[in-house]
């Protein structure tokens, strides 16, 4: 009889444990800075009706309100049209330790021909080769779009060689070219690069 009540005993805990509910494996936080260039009286690149502070604001908003997954957390270096300066931008970044940091700028220049869209990362820091990964990533969600990307390239920007994390510079099109101007200014074309950038930072472990 106890032999047998050992075993009921034995059975009974081995179907508890069966039917325990694994708990949820917790999902890491994301944190993302998006780095709005220029502001207030630092127009940046401009035509005669458009400024790359302007663009770039733009931009940044839809990709804030477009973010609806609540595992993705984004920081603005800056929300409306106002200045800050590079070192105050590096220093919130690095208080914050974000996951990564995209700084949003637009190109210029004299060649009115050159189009597409540039991304850059740091020459030398421990998070380049992190940096360059992401970029990458990035770069391969655009080339589903229209506007044209080229390879990734490094530079010596202050936010990229300042800050402590993984951090992409992107220029987003040349204000000077009349194709890229249409794609940069344009509300469904705006639309496109804020939803592409969504659902990289979506995808991002």
């Amino acid at each position: 009889m106890k032999n047998t009540t050992k075993l009921f005993l034995a059975l009974t805990s081995v179907v508890s444990f069966a039917f325990v509910k694994p708990s949820p494996e917790e999902v890491k936080q994301i944190n993302i800075v998006i780095d709005a260039g220029h502001g207030g009286s630092d127009m940046g690149a401009k035509t005669h009706l458009f400024t790359e502070k302007q663009i770039v604001e733009q931009i940044t908003h839809k990709i804030y309100a477009m973010n609806t997954n609540k595992n993705v957390v984004i920081h603005l270096t800056r929300s409306s049209d106002i200045f800050v300066p590079l070192e105050e931008r590096t220093k919130t970044i690095n208080a914050l330790k974000p996951d990564l940091v995209l700084s949003l700028h637009v190109n210029s220049s004299k060649n009115k021909s050159k189009s597409g869209m540039e991304m850059y990362v740091a020459k030398e820091t421990p998070s380049a080769p992190a940096s360059h990964t992401l970029a990458t990533q990035l770069c391969n969600k655009f080339s589903n779009t229209n506007l044209k990307t080229s390879e990734i390239k490094t530079a010596n920007y202050h936010i990229l060689k300042k800050s402590q994390v993984p951090t992409i510079l992107i220029d987003l099109g040349y204000l000077s070219n009349e194709n890229d101007r249409k794609y940069l200014t344009g509300e469904e074309e705006q639309n496109q690069i804020a939803q592409t950038i969504v659902s990289f930072i979506s995808e991002l472990k």
